[in-house]
């Protein structure tokens, strides 16, 4: 994932993130995509997909916790389902995509710097 986004930066040097998201926090946190398309704001989310609740799971390790179950484990895992968060985002009024590569991020990154309004790129790691 480092990899990705420093790639991305030799691209665009003096790019400052708006926003820099996980998804486990960004489902606390989803009603800050309908505002931002409400109030017309130029913020560019990047979205970090790795399918869980991470936090959760390195302080379950912290407590002495660091072979889960299985059922203890599918509590911290956002799949399946699969959030698809560039879904969520348009269908809030916010342009999106995912991407999967760093060659994707730069292209995507600079759509989203031409777009007008707000912009979510979904970086699945």
């Amino acid at each position: 994932s480092c990899i990705l986004f420093n790639q991305a930066k030799t691209r665009f040097l003096n790019l400052e993130l708006s926003a820099l998201q996980a998804d486990g926090s960004g489902m606390y946190t989803i009603q800050s995509l309908w505002t931002q398309a409400h109030e017309g704001l130029g913020v560019i989310t990047l979205l970090c997909s790795n399918r869980a609740y991470r936090i959760l799971q390195m302080e379950a390790a912290r407590s002495g916790n660091t072979e889960p179950g299985r059922q203890a484990r599918s509590l911290t895992e956002l799949a399946p389902p699969e959030i698809g968060w560039a879904q969520i985002a348009r269908g809030m009024g916010v342009n999106a995509a995912r991407v999967e590569t760093a060659d994707d991020l730069v292209r995507k990154l600079g759509d989203a710097l031409a777009a007008d309004g707000p912009s979510l790129i979904e970086v699945v790691l």
